[in-house]
């Protein structure tokens, strides 16, 4: 079985590699959600660009087609109602009675909902780190001292030189808990105020993209004054 002093020197140690540990995480989380997000942002106002210089619904959809970034991902999920694509075939006749407008919107809130779980991943990493960091140090640093103290009791010296060095030692812990947690708050409240920036952008696309639609793309056919279907091949042609 192992003694006090030689779990001691298991434990204070691992408290200190796994504090390194997160803080190297920590750094490797700001640098590969900083490049998505820079990606993300440049690819969004390079596929806007081209999608509102765009003559025809058909020539944005074509510019929406496999280009990356969160906008033209909601593009094609729009389109995808839009032509009848996110209706599968065996689905086509008890679909098609639900209002194409209220599909458009559903796909479009779900896609938003999907490219957001996207960006916001590792963020729940960072908060981890930061809110248990300092506990993770503060665990060392009791222990360090409760076998300083146990130290002091058994030889009997408790002389200031005695004392200052284990304690001293041990507060080591502490300190390095709380270097850690305070770059990993900072990076997680960054991403997270970039995230809603994102998420309100991705919202305004989406708005534009219903209003653009319900333009130039819906055709509809009244049936009754409560009911309206939609016809399974709906022109994109811009009136």
């Amino acid at each position: 079985m192992l003694e006090s002093n030689e779990i001691t020197a298991l434990i204070v140690p691992g408290v200190l590699w796994t504090l390194i540990f997160f803080s190297v995480l920590t750094w490797a989380v700001l640098l590969i959600k900083g490049l998505q997000f820079a990606r993300n942002r440049t690819e969004n106002k390079r596929f806007q660009k081209q999608f509102w210089e765009a003559r025809s619904m058909e020539e944005g959809e074509s510019i929406s087609d496999n280009r990356p970034g969160t906008m033209a991902a909601i593009a094609r999920a729009g389109f995808a109602v839009v032509t009848g694509r996110d209706i599968a075939p065996s689905n086509q006749e008890l679909a098609q009675k639900i209002n194409l407008s209220d599909r458009l919107e559903r796909s479009l809130r779900q896609q938003i909902q999907r490219e957001r779980r996207s960006l916001e991943g590792g963020l729940a990493i960072l908060a981890s780190i930061g809110s248990t960091s300092p506990f993770i140090g503060l665990f060392g640093t009791v222990w360090g001292i409760m076998e300083a103290l146990m130290t002091i009791g058994e030889t009997g010296e408790a002389g200031l030189d005695t004392v200052a060095g284990p304690i001293g030692h041990a507060l080591i812990a502490t300190g390095v808990g709380i270097a850690v947690a305070v770059p990993a708050v900072l990076v997680y409240n960054y991403f997270t105020r970039r995230l809603k920036l994102n998420v309100s952008l991705m919202d305004d696309f989406a708005h534009d993209f219903y209003s653009l639609a319900q333009q130039s793309a819906f055709k509809t056919q009244t049936t009754t004054p409560a009911t309206t279907t939609t016809p399974s091949n709906p022109s994109l042609a811009v009136s």
